[in-house]
Parts: structure tokens; C-alpha cells; sequence
């Protein structure tokens, strides 16, 4: 990733927040020099010193054949927006587009012991919806081993960390205030979220 100096994050803590706010991700894998990419909820873990992220693909997901064996890039991103140059001062200016995203760079551990499967479920029904966890519990052993046979799971460490902030670091405080008051009127739930990382850097 292309990260110039004024649009970097703070740290690997910010980013890692980052992905938690928007952790519905793509990853993507190469196989013979093609990439295949495949877009999963992802379930991240930074508890034990290091930078875990786990999920599942559907069993017939082809990508699931090369992720032991091959480094993969998940891509977390959103929100973004397009930035007229309506905003700016100058007259000689161009459109751009604003946005925050972070790649994590890793090769994935395909998850095959039943009790680690179910573990790694749970972690991910606590994170998303933990009201489900007791429903999910009162499920016929039945239902959940066929539904276990129906996925990959897997966990990827993750082994190099990159992210960028594009919030119109570059322009004058009026300039920013002004996208933002934009922003932040806009019927996209989007655009909103964005103005609030600008109002913030």
C-alpha cells in the first residue's frame, strides 16, 4: 500500500480498531498468479500479543484450497466519500476521494478439530450478536455438525500490518471544516462515519 507520510495511522492500536469498527473484510489469495478473493465477516483477535483473525468460507469456496499454502491480504475498509473541490479555496482544484483502510498480510491456518471449529464460532457470535450465544447453545447436535461440514474454518496471524487515513490531512482547517459539515448532513450513513474521523484527526 501507497502511504503518504500525512496519512498515516498512529499506531497498530488504531488500526486494530479500525478493523473491529468495520471488520467485514475481503480477503483475497493468490493461485497460480490469479487472484481469488472471497468477502467474510472476520472475527479479530488481538488478546495474546499478537494479531489473529479468524472466519469461515463456505465449504465449496475454492479459495479455502489455497490459504495454508499461499500468503493471503484481508482488506478492511469504509467509510469513504467523494470530496468535491466545491470545498476548497482555490479555484485550481480537483476531486478526490476520502477514505480509511488497513491490510493485513498473512498465511492462514485451516482450522480442523471439531472443538476448535465450535470455539471459534463462539468467539465470533460474542463479537456480532451475543444475545445468540444461549439459542445457539439449545441446538441439536445434529444441526451443528451438519453445519460444520458445510464450512472452513481458519485463522490467519497475521505477520505485516499497513493502513492509511485519507481525510483531507492536506488541506487548511477551513477547508476540512467545511467537508465535514457536508459530510456529516449527508443521508449516507457512510459519509456521516467519515465525518466523524475527519472532525478527528
Amino acid at each position: 500500500m501507497y502511504i503518504p507520510h500525512s496519512f498515516q495511522f498512529k499506531d497498530d492500536a488504531e488500526k486494530i480498531a479500525f478493523m473491529k469498527r468495520y471488520s467485514f473484510a475481503t480477503i483475497i489469495t493468490a493461485s497460480d498468479n490469479i487472484p481469488v478473493a472471497t468477502q467474510l465477516p472476520f472475527f479479530i483477535n488481538d488478546s495474546a500479543g499478537k494479531l489473529v483473525l479468524s472466519a469461515h468460507f463456505a465449504k465449496a469456496n475454492e479459495q479455502a484450497r489455497y490459504i495454508e499454502t499461499n500468503t493471503s491480504l484481508v482488506i478492511f475498509s469504509e467509510p469513504h466519500a467523494y470530496i468535491s473541490p466545491a470545498h476548497y479555496d482555490k479555484q485550481e482544484s480537483v476531486p478526490t476521494w476520502d477514505y480509511i483502510a488497513v491490510h493485513a498480510y498473512g498465511k492462514a491456518r485451516i482450522i480442523e478439530a471439531e472443538n476448535e471449529k465450535i470455539k471459534a464460532l463462539e468467539q465470533m457470535i460474542q463479537f456480532y450478536e451475543e444475545g445468540y450465544l444461549q439459542q445457539w447453545k439449545g441446538l441439536t447436535d445434529k444441526f451443528k455438525n451438519g453445519m460444520l461440514k458445510g464450512i472452513v474454518a481458519f485463522e490467519l496471524e497475521v505477520t505485516h500490518l499497513q493502513g492509511q487515513k485519507k481525510l483531507s490531512q492536506n488541506k487548511t482547517e477551513i477547508e476540512r471544516q467545511r467537508i465535514t459539515a457536508h459530510l456529516a448532513n449527508s443521508e449516507n450513513t457512510i459519509e456521516k462515519d467519515l465525518a466523524a474521523y475527519i472532525k478527528n484527526i
